[in-house]
């Protein structure tokens, strides 16, 4: 399989569109762009093996309220790993999702299915695994905790699995996230510190479900999944809670401003969350393109025709969008997206 397209690919639009790295304002991910502050890292860290008795799982422990994880290197490397753990099987997604889920069960030769987020319900009995992100990337839509529960409650009667990605719910009420709960057969949780604390360089996440099958997927993996300055830095940015606090707060603040400025400039988002907007429109690869001869980086998707805005990092940056937002020629295409009537 090709490899699946990403935002951040910021060198590769530089060098497509003859704009230096330095001229550009990237928005083309969902990443935090106001991470947690990185102290200096201990000469110790770079010269020895990283070990799993450290700092890290205790912190992550409490964080996510749960002793049954497994560190790994960013969520990406439990998605590609999990399919190889289970016989073939009949999987579920959503369109629009993260489609390296779906890409890496097909690549294992399981079968997947495309599901509507209304009609899961309908299509259950046909599936024998539900996969979700929650909130979903780059829509933006949140399944409560009760149906969640009861979707899994029913695959798991007949050893199915619910498969949810949580890996931008941590600035949202702790009540949506399933990874605090008791372990419960087939119900497997996926987090990242790479979007709510900005640390995506690192590649750190966590898999939350039943302990016999984080040792499989332990096994799988090997020893020194992350690096010892990644386990450092997530051990620290974990256990920060005036910092989590405080940084929950800015992005649910920076999110409403995102959605309030694309509303204001003719672009009314289809959904989205803190971290993101998603405008869904047939001038999408136009407002795309108009957006990169500013040196303004989008994620563009081709079915549905959509952008995903990220978030500006400062106030210069909320103005150069705002600013290019207005530009004549994205403003006469507004009008064509979304007509007077």
């Amino acid at each position: 399989m090709p490899l699946l397209e990403h935002g951040g690919r910021l060198r590769q639009a530089a060098s497509q569109y003859g704009i230096a790295l330095s001229g550009w304002l990237d928005l083309s991910t969902g990443i935090n762009p106001n991470g947690w502050p990185v102290p200096p890292i201990p000469a110790a860290c770079w010269q020895r093996l990283p070990e799993d008795d450290d700092e890290l799982l205790a912190a992550a422990r409490v964080y996510y309220q749960n002793d049954s994880l497994l560190a790994v290197a960013g969520s990406q490397a439990a998605i590609q790993s999990l399919p190889l753990l289970r016989p073939k099987s009949r999987v579920g997604l959503l369109h629009p999702a993260y489609a390296e889920h779906a890409g890496s069960w097909q690549k294992a030769g399981h079968q997947v299915v495309r599901v509507e987020a209304n009609a899961i319900d309908d299509r259950l009995d046909e599936l024998d695994i539900l996969i979700l992100v929650n909130p979903n990337n780059p829509t933006g839509q949140l399944w409560s905790r009760p149906q969640l529960l009861s979707w899994h409650e029913k695959l798991s009667r007949r050893g199915g699995w619910l498969l949810v990605d949580e890996a931008f719910i941590d600035s949202l009420p702790a009540e949506y996230s399933l990874a605090p709960l008791p372990v419960r057969p087939g119900l497997i949780v996926l987090r990242s510190v790479g979007k709510f604390f900005g640390l995506a360089g690192i590649r750190c996440g966590f898999v939350i479900t039943e302990p016999d099958l984080l040792a499989r997927l332990a096994e799988l993996l090997g020893p020194w999944t992350i690096s010892h300055p990644g386990r450092y830095v997530a051990a620290l940015a974990l256990v920060d809670r005036d910092w989590q606090s405080a940084n929950a707060a800015s992005l649910a603040m920076l999110g409403l401003r995102l959605r309030q400025l694309l509303t204001d400039c003719g672009w009314p988002p289809s959904g989205g969350c803190d971290l993101f907007q998603w405008v869904k429109c047939e001038q999408a690869v136009t407002l795309h393109d108009l957006l990169v001869i500013q040196g303004i980086l989008t994620r563009l998707f081709q079915e549905p025709a959509s952008v995903r805005f990220g978030l500006p990092k400062d106030e210069p940056a909320w103005q150069r969008l705002a600013q290019a937002l207005t530009h004549p020629d994205i403003k006469r295409l507004s009008l064509f997206a979304h007509p007077q009537t």
